[in-house]
């Protein structure tokens, strides 16, 4: 058959499963503001649910919510999820536990992390954030990490750093920060349980 199929009035084109028991209606909304034209690939495929097209599925920010110091190591305390200024959410929610952050589903995640930080003592050369990751839930490793140089005293940087993460297992992917202060000595980073200073968010991509 050649030419064009016409189904006038709302009418629906009516598929039935392979016994005929059930079957799927293609319908047009009541009121279309221009013709449309839908083109189907040169390709095999199966058309995806509602609830998974678009791609992102998970939208997530968490913060420090009280100033600390520290010599480096992991950030273990004082984490929650973000709950002023309008703050808004997508799907479920992360995990946090001492500093530990758990995924809510398996896929493609950007990880993306800060921390507002000063140096009161000369002697600091650098700060550095990383997030750091596991496959294994044991062994973490550096993933990413970012640097400020801290030469001097009263210096003060906004530290920035990313991961895209590929979470296969929710079990045994986690990540976590960690503060590289090179000294001795400590540097100071900022939190705020009102207004972020210093915190991470996850933004799932798509799926593993």
């Amino acid at each position: 058959m050649a030419g064009i199929i016409e189904v006038k009035d709302q009418g629906k084109l009516r598929i039935y499963d392979a016994d005929n028991s059930n079957y799927i209606d293609i319908v047009v909304p009541s009121t279309v503001s221009s013709n449309r034209t839908i083109t189907l690939p040169d390709a095999s495929f199966t058309v995806p649910q509602a609830d998974t097209v678009g791609g992102i599925t998970v939208a997530d920010f968490w913060r420090i919510t009280a100033d600390f110091s520290t010599s480096g190591g992991d950030i273990t305390a004082n984490w929650e999820r973000v709950d002023t200024d309008g703050y808004g959410t997508l799907g479920s929610a992360m995990t946090e536990s001492s500093g530990i952050f758990s995924f809510p589903s398996t896929g493609i995640y950007l990880i993306s992390a800060r921390v507002f930080t000063g140096a009161t003592n000369d002697a600091l050369s650098y700060i550095g954030l990383d997030i750091q990751t596991t496959t294994d839930n044991s062994s973490y490793s550096e993933a990413a990490s970012s640097f400020s140089s801290a030469g001097s005293q009263n210096h003060h940087a906004s530290i920035n750093v990313d991961f895209i993460f590929d979470v296969t297992n929710t079990t045994t992917h986690k990540c976590k920060l960690f503060t590289d202060v090179v000294s001795s000595n400590t540097a100071d980073f900022a939190g705020n349980s009102s207004a972020t200073r210093s915190g991470i968010y996850f933004i799932r991509l798509g799926d593993t």
